[in-house]
């Protein structure tokens, strides 16, 4: 299965302009944990870093500076992992556990921002193959009982 079948095409986007004070305020009205720092090229949306809450605790309100002040591009990691949206569910877990990260944006051929996988998507994919792999060997047990009962 494509990545591309199973990211999340919701992703809340922010510019590097972008002050740390308005990124926590839209993680908080949208209910997520991360904002993916975008530029704006030949009008695509080309992924550029992303910025967590942990970051902004981390980076900012820990060491008491400004928020309002500060922009994501002026502390977002500057080199930013991302997956084609082409690449297989294995090979997306093998490229963020090798990258260490819990986010991935994925992209188009021509790079540009279709989506989001995290960590939870896909923990939550592989509970429901697990749970799909459950019941094929109950349901094979039964099936086996009936045959051998007859």
């Amino acid at each position: 299965m494509a990545i591309g079948e199973i990211c999340n095409r919701e992703v809340v986007i922010v510019q590097r302009e972008t002050t740390a004070l308005e990124a926590s305020r839209l993680m908080r009205q949208h209910h997520v944990g991360d904002l993916v720092v975008v530029d704006e090229a030949g009008g695509k949306r080309l992924p550029a870093g992303i910025i967590t809450d942990r970051d902004i605790v981390l980076e900012i309100v820990a060491m008491e500076l400004d928020a309002s002040v500060l922009t994501v591009g002026d502390f977002m990691e500057p080199k930013l992992a991302s997956i084609g949206e082409n690449e297989g569910v294995y090979e997306t877990m093998r490229f963020m556990r090798t990258k260490g990260v819990r986010r991935l944006p994925v992209v188009d051929r021509d790079g540009a921002l279709i989506g989001i996988v995290t960590l939870d998507d896909l923990f939550e994919l592989l509970a429901e193959e697990m749970n799909e792999l459950a019941k094929l060997i109950s349901r094979e047990r039964k099936h086996e009982e009936q045959a051998r009962s007859s």
